[in-house]
C-alpha cells in the first residue's frame, strides 16, 4: 500500500470523493455539513492524497491551506477496506506533509454523533485535542473541532 499525491483527475479518487460527499450530506444537517466537492477542494488550494493497494484506491484525504497552518479535509476509507489501517496510514502521511510544509498546526472538524466516533478516536490517537471553532466555523452541536501541533 502506498500513499500518493493526486495532481490529475483519477476515476478511483473521484469515486471515493463522491461517496464521501454523499455520506457526509446524509449524516448531517446542511448548516452543519462542511464537506467539499472535488472541485471545491481544488479551488480552495487543497492538496489531495490517496492510498492505493496496487491499482485500487482504498482511501483519501486532503490538506487545505489555513493561514500558516493546514486543515485536514475529506478523510474517507472505503467500507470494504476498513480495519486494515488505511485511515491511519493516510493520516500519518498527511501529518508528515504538513510538517514538511512548515505548518505549525493541523486543524480539523468532524461530526459529534456516534457515526463519527471511529474518526474521532483515530484523531485522538494521532495526537489531536479538542479545540474551539477555527477559521469561519462556528460552535455547533453537530460538529467538533480538533487540532494538533506539528
Amino acid at each position: 500500500m502506498i500513499v500518493e499525491r493526486v495532481d490529475h483527475p483519477d476515476a478511483g479518487v473521484t469515486a471515493i470523493l463522491d461517496r464521501h460527499y454523499a455520506l457526509m450530506r446524509s449524516q448531517s444537517p446542511e448548516e452543519s455539513c462542511h464537506v467539499m466537492t472535488a472541485e471545491e477542494l481544488r479551488a480552495s488550494g487543497a492538496s489531495l492524497y490517496c492510498l492505493r493497494d496496487g491499482e485500487k484506491v482504498l482511501g483519501i484525504g486532503a490538506l487545505k491551506p489555513f493561514g500558516d497552518d493546514v486543515e485536514l479535509k475529506s478523510m474517507h476509507t472505503l467500507a470494504e477496506a476498513r480495519g486494515r489501517g488505511v485511515a491511519r496510514l493516510i493520516l500519518d502521511h498527511l501529518i508528515d506533509v504538513g510538517r514538511a510544509s512548515d505548518a505549525r498546526a493541523m486543524y480539523l472538524e468532524t461530526g459529534s454523533k456516534d457515526h463519527h466516533a471511529a474518526a474521532r478516536t483515530l484523531y485522538e490517537r494521532a495526537g489531536f485535542d479538542y479545540c474551539p471553532p477555527f477559521g469561519d466555523y462556528v460552535e455547533d452541536a453537530e460538529t467538533v473541532f480538533m487540532c494538533r501541533t506539528l
